[in-house]
Formats: C-alpha cells, sequence, structure tokens
C-alpha cells in the first residue's frame, strides 16, 4: 500500500471560508482517488496526538489550537506517487511561495492557516491514515 497511497486534512480555515468542495475538485482533477474521507472534528487531545511529533517546537501549541478550533475533513488519497504528486498539488507551507494553480496559492491566507495538511512520507501517509480510518474504512 506504501507509495500510492497519502493522507490529507481540509484544516478549519479552509472549511470555515467554504473551500471544501474546491479544494476536493483539485484533489480530483489531479488525478487522485479518495478511499476514505469524513467530516469531524479534532478534541485538544487528539490533534495534539496526531501533531506529536512536533511537540519540542514552538509552534506546536498554536498549531494543536488551531486543528482543534473547528471541523476539518481527513481523508485517504489513492495515485500512484500519491504523496509526492500530492505535495507538489498543495504547494508550499507559506501561500505566499506556493506555485500558481496550487491548493496552498489558490486557498490558505497565511503559513499557519494554509487550508489542508498533507503527509510528507510514505511511513507517515500510513501512520496518519490509520490514525483517522480503520482498514475496513479504506476502500481501495
Amino acid at each position: 500500500m506504501a507509495g500510492n497511497i497519502t493522507f490529507t486534512m481540509i484544516k478549519p480555515d479552509a472549511v470555515k471560508n467554504g473551500h471544501i468542495g474546491a479544494i476536493l475538485n483539485k484533489m480530483n482533477e489531479g488525478g487522485f482517488k479518495i478511499v476514505a474521507m469524513k467530516y469531524t472534528r479534532l478534541s485538544k487531545e487528539k490533534a495534539g496526538e496526531f501533531y506529536e511529533v512536533h511537540k519540542e517546537r514552538p509552534f506546536y501549541g498554536e498549531l494543536v489550537d488551531f486543528m482543534s478550533s473547528g471541523p476539518i475533513v481527513a481523508a485517504v488519497l489513492q495515485k500512484d506517487n500519491a504523496v509526492e504528486d500530492f505535495r507538489t498539488l498543495i504547494g508550499a507551507t507559506n501561500p505566499a511561495e506556493a506555485a500558481e494553480g496550487t491548493i496552498r496559492a489558490l486557498y490558505a491566507t497565511s503559513i499557519g492557516e494554509n487550508a489542508v495538511h498533507g503527509a510528507d512520507s510514505d511511513e507517515n501517509a500510513l501512520r496518519e491514515a490509520n490514525f483517522h480510518f480503520s482498514g475496513t474504512d479504506m476502500y481501495m
């Protein structure tokens, strides 16, 4: 399964700003198949657990607060070379540096409120997908 899935979340800012449909459309146009998806809200505890890898970083508390501030859309996407291709589709973390037409260039408002999360490796994609979905929730 590694190599052909990635994990994403449409973050609270993009949900609040009404961009779910447009972002999902960009994913479809990018050739990604949605194999699991849910509209949910992370508790502070769950957001902290998900972003535990960043616990020692200065932005950790702010990130946890933001990610638990409103609903998100969590999804597992399938495509050959999924992680790398999705990172290209979403663009740079800083929307001011994101390539034209990328999700973050179109829908992010700042580095902190950058519309979407994308797994950064095959290993993390699998870990993050399993954090949000059981195997029976993924339809590949």
